[in-house]
């Protein structure tokens, strides 16, 4: 009699405690199918992985990832503004070094008045031409990626053991103590149905 106060709790404990333990296990095993008596039995993952990985590389596609805003946010005036001075440094360099190696005859009827004046003109001339090069060459991008087929192929190629790793990093503590707690719900349930049962 005094046995039903320790094993209905445990029993209950072990019943609050277990679904969450097996849904955990089903997420990721079996990796690989198998049949028993005719039913097919794998984890929810490698069972789904490639219908996630479908759906995840849509999203990135068309919501995450834009080479629109890519092309804006390069062909921005501001983004030149900040490698104005790496170009006025190129540009000073080309005409006072190499311009004077390649071509020394010319260079000598180059001034510092002059070379001011070719900067100031190459200058303007990049930040008309910069956002058109990058506009074309985002485009082609856009062409010739297909982000979606990329993210896809990537996610596919991920080891169900390596998701399993970064899930139990950052959730498993969470849901361990979510079945602790299941457990002793289902244990503080035991005992009121013992104790019930003892009173009738």
């Amino acid at each position: 009699m005094y046995s039903g106060w320790i094993i209905l709790p445990l029993t209950c404990a072990f019943i609050g405690w277990f679904p969450i333990w097996i849904g955990i296990r089903l997420l990721f095993h079996p990796v690989k199918a198998w049949n028993l008596l005719g039913i097919r039995i794998q984890g929810i993952l490698p069972a789904k992985q490639k219908q996630f990985a479908e759906s995840l590389g849509k999203l990135a596609a068309t919501e995450l990832f834009s080479f629109g805003e890519i092309a804006e946010k390069l062909t921005d005036p501001a983004n030149f503004s900040r490698i104005l001075p790496m170009v006025d440094e190129h540009i000073d360099h080309f005409l006072r070094i190499k311009l004077a190696e390649q071509m020394p005859m010319i260079s000598m009827f180059i001034g510092d008045k002059t070379i001011a004046e070719l900067k100031k003109v190459f200058t303007a001339e990049l930040e008309t031409l910069f956002p058109v090069i990058m506009k074309n060459y985002i485009g082609g991008l856009e062409k010739e990626l297909n982000l979606e087929k990329l993210i896809r192929e990537k996610i596919e190629g991920i080891p169900i053991v390596n998701i399993e790793k970064i899930f139990n990093v950052n959730l498993l503590n969470k849901i361990r103590n979510l079945s602790y707690l299941a457990a002793c719900f289902g244990f503080l349930v035991g005992l009121l149905l013992a104790f019930f049962g003892f009173l009738g």
